[in-house]
């Protein structure tokens, strides 16, 4: 098991090594563009040559994943956006790709009070469309939900169901503490641990599972938000992370943090690694 954090790209995609490393970072999650804009991520031979010579010479190596833009919606009503949304995916697997990143990390949007039932097959064909257009060597990675808003995914059964439709091996999922608490799955508690991993095994299995976005919650459990807190000072807590890590479903699964940072930190910072890395280790 890696523990791993969200670092910049600024100066270009290579320098994520010399950040994540910097922090203890054992892998990486990174964006390959602004996350709250439509951009597409090309890069020229020069900067794919640096990153996979950087990537070659890090004990990171391969472990990096991207997270898509946040206005990717693949349940939107409008359709200029629901092409935005697939040609940015598109986009994002074929740099994956290029630079040997593992794939994307992505929110699949909001149903916007419809139901899934009403957006599932867009969804679905969605998927496919990016998969048939893009390398076979780069996966497509679902990530649960908190809930709120319509946001498609909350419940580990609804990301089984997308994938079995899909059908094809490269659609994979990333777990999210936080998410999951908020979703209400009582990650904090053993027993509540345990009845969320084995719905999750049952719905979508670990074989599945490739990447844990590692965030206490500043919020209840159920409330269906999004907000995340620094390891520990959250609901989920110290020893509920002691748990987590220990949890065979999450064993060989890398824990990439997206926390606000303790201090003066803005996001991940060596503190929230150390800690996790101490959990795993003891």
């Amino acid at each position: 098991m890696r523990i791993g954090a969200h670092v910049s790209t600024a100066g270009g995609p290579a320098t994520c090594f010399d950040r994540a490393e910097a922090i203890g970072a054992e892998a990486a999650q990174i964006f390959l563009t602004p996350p709250q804009q439509w951009r597409s991520s090309k890069f020229d031979d020069a900067q794919i040559a640096a990153y996979r010579e950087r990537a070659a010479a890090s004990p990171i190596g391969e472990h990096v994943y991207v997270h898509g833009v946040y206005l990717i919606n693949l349940a939107t009503e409008d359709e200029p956006n629901l092409n935005r949304s697939i040609g940015s995916l598109k986009s994002a697997l074929t740099s994956c790709s290029q630079l040997g990143i593992r794939g994307v990390i992505f929110h699949l949007g909001s149903h916007k009070g419809q139901g899934l039932d009403a957006v599932f097959a867009q969804i679905c064909r969605a998927c496919q469309n990016v998969l048939e257009a893009t390398p076979d060597d780069a996966w497509l990675i679902l990530e649960n939900s908190a809930g709120a808003g319509g946001n498609i995914g909350s419940k580990f059964a609804d990301l089984g169901r997308i994938i079995r439709e899909v059908g094809d091996d490269r659609v994979k999922v990333c777990i999210d503490t936080q998410h999951s608490y908020a979703a209400g799955y009582d990650f904090a508690t053993a027993e509540g641990l345990e009845i969320a991993m084995t719905e999750f095994e049952q719905e979508v299995g670990f074989d599945k599972l490739v990447a844990v976005h590692a965030n206490d919650s500043k919020v209840e459990l159920g409330s269906g938000r999004d907000r995340h807190e620094n390891i520990g000072d959250g609901m989920i807590g110290v020893e509920g992370f002691r748990r987590i890590l220990h949890h065979r479903g999450f064993q060989d699964v890398p824990f990439l943090l997206e926390v606000p940072g303790f201090g003066e930190a803005k996001g991940p910072d060596q503190p929230n690694v150390d800690l996790l890395k101490q959990l795993r280790d003891n």
